[in-house]
């Protein structure tokens, strides 16, 4: 069997995620104090962006807090209580990636210039401001807050690989039975996948034996016997996935993984040469916007680092 086409629903799951992502507009945070400038803000980007608005900078970072990274920030400089560019540079160290833009109406060079020099400032737009320009100026800020995000998740896909396999060799190399290995490997994939559980479970006769490793940060289903996919992995040894948000084939799945509050589930068979000899499930109970073709990936060639880990473990044990 070809492992290497052996991901029937990635592709499709990545690309209906892509198209559910680019139909999701990007959002945006304006603040100012003036209600009237903030009104015109949101009129103004409202139709290609989710614009979220505040009066301050102190109300800006608590809306931050609960409604997490936004790709472009517009901001007043001259605001009671907290300057912008003060208000710009809290948001760098929680969100990097984010595009910062500053509104002002007063020749504040000297505080423009170290925001910019610092990196806290994409670019200041001075009052009034001409909507076509500055509807430029967002344009080409969402555009960079993309490929920022890009490279970002480029590094930290590159890390997490570099990371698991090495966890992975080393659980192998470490472990003086082949059940006491299951716990490192599911906590390896949990923790580098962000995942809530993670289970490696053996197999033998095509069936799970409950012979296992668990990892999770929170209570969760962890009896896979009820999975309605389960089955499916190890009958045809195929990777599944299921997501929320794209649906699934079958109204069963869907409700089974609504009853047990699942957002997403990967489940991956963990095969040497011919033979499988576990099952490896991911589960996600958060919301999943992003599951990436390559991440996806990622975990099928980890997953078969993890069988050879197994059957060394196995014979030297």
């Amino acid at each position: 069997m070809d492992r290497d086409n052996d991901i029937p629903n990635v592709d499709r799951i990545s690309r209906q995620l892509m198209r559910d992502n680019r139909a999701k507009k990007p959002k945006m945070l304006v603040v100012d104090d003036e209600p009237d400038n903030l009104d015109l803000l949101y009129r103004t980007f409202r139709r290609d962006f989710d614009v979220l608005r505040a009066e301050s900078g102190v109300n800006a970072l608590s809306l931050l807090s609960t409604e997490g990274e936004v790709a472009v920030i517009i901001s007043d400089q001259r605001m009671p209580e907290m300057k912008g560019t003060e208000f710009l540079s809290k948001t760098v160290p929680q969100f990097p990636d984010t595009v910062r833009i500053i509104l002002t109406g007063f020749t504040d060079v000297e505080d423009l210039v170290e925001a910019i020099n610092a990196g806290q400032v994409y670019k200041y737009i001075t009052k009034p401001w001409d909507p076509n320009e500055l509807k430029l100026v967002v344009q080409r800020a969402a555009e960079t807050y993309e490929l920022l995000k890009q490279r970002t998740e480029e590094l930290h896909r590159s890390q997490a690989q570099t990371a698991l396999l090495a966890s992975i060799v080393q659980v192998a190399q470490e472990s003086d039975s082949l059940e006491a290995c299951l716990e490192p490997i599911a906590q390896a994939f949990g923790e580098n996948f962000s995942g809530d559980c993670c289970i490696l479970e053996l197999v033998q006769d095509s069936k799970l034996t409950a012979v296992r490793g668990i990892y999770r940060t929170s209570e969760i289903e962890t009896n896979l016997d009820k999975d309605p996919l389960v089955q499916e992995v190890i009958a045809n040894q195929t990777l599944q996935v299921w997501v929320s948000s794209v649906g699934a084939t079958s109204p069963t799945v869907a409700e089974y993984y609504q009853t047990v509050g699942i957002q997403a589930h990967l489940l991956v068979p963990i095969i040497y040469r011919t033979s499988m000899l576990a099952l490896l499930s991911l589960q996600w109970k958060q919301k999943k916007t992003e599951l990436r073709e390559d991440e996806l990936k990622l975990i099928h060639l980890s997953a078969q680092q993890v069988g050879l880990a197994l059957t060394v473990t196995r014979f030297h044990s």
